[in-house]
């Protein structure tokens, strides 16, 4: 009688387990740190929507080696008679023993558990997921710090353009030219997540599932080969475009005319019904993706205020409505995320009010076309007003893709060019991200991220992270400098048409600290040394550096 009773106990504390759970699965045997580990769990019931946490949430809740509680969502899978199956995925950021155990909510009320069980994750070498640093760099769960540079692929060819520049043919290119962070959306076309009826694509068809199944194939491929090639991605999860009466809204999901719960897009802000739906697909996003260490970031929208604002700026959807959204769910993507991705969001041009201040959203972006030349500044003065990193998430010579690019190839590719050393040398954890992937790798510029990333390294290397302005001048050339440990960093640019030779005045090191003096010339790759230099009253002077019309030099002072 006493070990029928202890076994009732148990069978109690453990939440009468055998009455939903069928099984639970380790399905990968050997976990280790910063890698995926997957489990599958049977559930003795089905439901009607089990994509809808109101009616049911799995979740997975473990206990890490430190001590530290953590709460993973899992997502369901399929229905199997009168079983419904349903997956975890989840990377260890530490070593050491796991316990763990599968917790099922139905309803608000009715909450069951499975028994316990544990595993061990192995050390690694990896560095882990990314997280907000300072204005200048991002940072590894290891400490590592990282600096963004990449591109916009803002998704995969539509119906009407070339096949060519698929995500398996430009992001190998990118990553073997030193490039190491892309950014792409979620839409009708790409990665249609939540759309049952996709536009402009020959790769995603309709469906009249949850999600879409297309969508969720393909990101799952692109997730593990941007981590197969030390690439992180920002993920947008909408377009403003999703939201324009005439253009793409007719076929939303949160469309009532769709089966949704909004009648306008300003009801996809500010209905109760529309931000559970949300909250719902967030949760699936966090649960199927979250493990990922190559997502850089979660981004919810393409320039919203391209959504917010008519052509003739006037306000057509409460800026209120959308800060308060945003905040809402950066507050429930966080409290479901137990990985602390960057949570962000982006504007063209124009400021919702209030949304550069919410505390939830870890960075603020915006996009730049047709003032390159602003970057620096910009960078600067998002910093200050708002004490946030801030991104340029795009940046353009022109953004009219109804103009001939070819007539004007020649400005494209030198505002490709300044763009990225502006960022290089700005307080911006990630780089301007150039817009136009296809173009720009006709013209074989994908390459050019190598002397970018050449520098960054060695930035990184030389001051661990570490970053300072400093004041510098030159005659006839734009100039920027900064210190990284002990080396100091100049970059020179020649906008003009003419060749200029100039003295580059650099506050901070005197002559006898030095030992050397490199030049950098990005358009062939090379490294010189210099020794023409010397000392002034309060820093060092270089002497006759030659720039041809339109070329940079990098000037590496050690």
């Amino acid at each position: 009688m006493r070990i029928v009773a202890v076994c009732f106990v148990l069978y109690v504390l453990q939440g009468c387990s055998d009455r939903i759970f069928q099984s639970q699965q380790q399905e990968t045997s050997n976990i280790r740190q910063y890698e995926k580990a997957e489990f599958s769990i049977v559930l003795k019931e089905t439901f009607e929507n089990p994509y809808d946490q109101r009616e049911v949430a799995l979740n997975m809740v473990l206990t890490s080696p430190s001590g530290k509680s953590l709460v993973l969502p899992c997502f369901f899978e399929r229905n199997d008679g009168e079983q419904s199956h349903w997956r975890a995925r989840f990377t260890p950021q530490e070593s050491g023993k796991y316990s763990y155990y599968f917790e099922c909510i139905k309803g608000e009320t009715q909450s069951e558990r499975s028994s316990e069980k544990s595993f061990a994750a192995t050390a690694s070498d990896k560095d882990g997921f990314l997280h907000i640093n300072d204005f200048w760099t991002l940072k590894f769960d290891s400490g590592k710090p990282f600096r963004g540079i990449g591109e916009n692929v803002g998704w995969e060819p539509r119906s009407f353009s070339n096949p060519k520049w698929t995500y398996d043919y430009l992001l190998p290119r990118l990553s073997a030219s030193g490039a190491n962070f892309f950014r792409s959306w979620m839409a009708p076309n790409n990665f249609p997540l939540e759309w049952k009826t996709v536009k402009n694509t020959n790769r995603y068809t309709d469906t009249d599932e949850y999600f879409n199944p297309g969508g969720v194939k393909r990101l799952d491929e692109v997730v593990e080969l941007a981590d197969s090639l030390g690439m992180y991605m920002m993920l947008a999860f909408d377009s403003h475009n999703t939201l324009i009466e005439n253009n793409q809204w007719e076929i939303h999901n949160y469309n009532k005319a769709n089966g949704g719960p909004a009648s306008t897009p300003e009801e996809f802000f500010t209905l109760k019904e529309s931000r559970d739906k949300y909250k719902n697909r967030l949760r699936y996003i966090v649960a199927r993706w979250g493990y990922a260490t190559s997502i850089g970031a979660w981004e919810f929208f393409n320039e919203i205020d391209n959504a917010a604002f008519s052509e003739e700026d006037s306000v057509i959807i409460s800026h209120d409505a959308i800060a308060d959204w945003h905040r809402e769910m950066a507050a429930y993507l966080k409290s479901i995320d137990p990985y602390d991705h960057i949570v962000t969001t982006s504007i063209s041009h124009r400021e919702i009010r209030g949304m550069y201040d919410i505390d939830e959203l870890d960075l603020n972006q915006m996009h730049i076309y047709k003032r390159t030349s602003r970057i620096p500044e910009g960078i600067r003065r998002y910093n200050r007003r708002h004490n946030k990193p801030f991104v340029w998430g795009e940046f353009g010579y022109e953004w009219d893709w109804n103009k001939d690019f070819e007539v004007i190839g020649d400005e494209m590719d030198f505002d490709y060019k300044r763009g990225l050393w502006y960022g290089l040398f700005s307080p911006t954890p990630i780089l301007p991200m150039s817009w136009w992937w296809e173009y720009f790798d006709e013209r074989g510029m994908t390459p050019y991220f190598r002397h970018v990333r050449t520098i960054s390294d060695m930035m990184l290397e030389a001051g661990k992270g570490s970053f300072e302005i400093l004041d510098v001048k030159a005659q006839r050339v734009e100039s920027y400098a900064v210190k990284c440990g002990d080396s100091y960093f100049i970059y020179l640019l020649n906008t003009d048409k003419q060749v200029h030779t100039t003295d580059v005045w650099l506050a901070g090191p005197t002559r006898e600290a030095i030992t050397t003096v490199q030049v950098y010339d990005p358009s062939q790759g090379e490294f010189t040394h210099h020794n023409e230099f010397s000392e002034e009253d309060t820093g060092l002077r270089v002497e006759g550096l030659t720039l041809e019309a339109g070329q940079e030099r990098i000037v590496i002072v050690r």
